[in-house]
């Protein structure tokens, strides 16, 4: 199975994880198949808040969930926080209810 999961780099108490896929049998520092972005969490954001450096290439996440990469615990919650997430559920939603409408007749849209 293919897994979105966090690597970590950087020195010694100043981690820095990079955020991967990776099939989920190689180690965690180890084989990956496509970096798709980074996080640090000691880092202070741009906002000046205290959540972490985090950046992802969107395009990129959003083709491995499509084909059916399950994030961890942890990227599933970067994820989130990216806003991700929410937008592939919106989209998800938006589809489904656009399947379902009755189109109207052009007297009544008329009117």
């Amino acid at each position: 199975m293919v897994r979105i999961r966090l690597r970590r780099v950087g020195r010694k108490n100043a981690p820095v994880f990079r955020i991967v896929v990776a099939d989920s049998e190689s180690p965690r520092d180890g084989r990956f198949i496509e970096v798709i972005g980074q996080y640090a969490p000691r880092e202070k954001a741009a906002d000046g808040s205290d959540k972490g450096r985090l950046t992802i290439e969107t395009e990129r996440a959003e083709h491995w969930l499509d084909r059916g990469a399950q994030p961890s615990d942890t990227v599933r919650s970067l994820l989130r926080r990216a806003g991700l997430l929410k937008a592939r559920h919106e989209l998800r939603v938006a589809k489904r209810r656009q399947a379902s409408a009755v189109p109207l007749r052009e007297e009544q849209a008329g009117a």
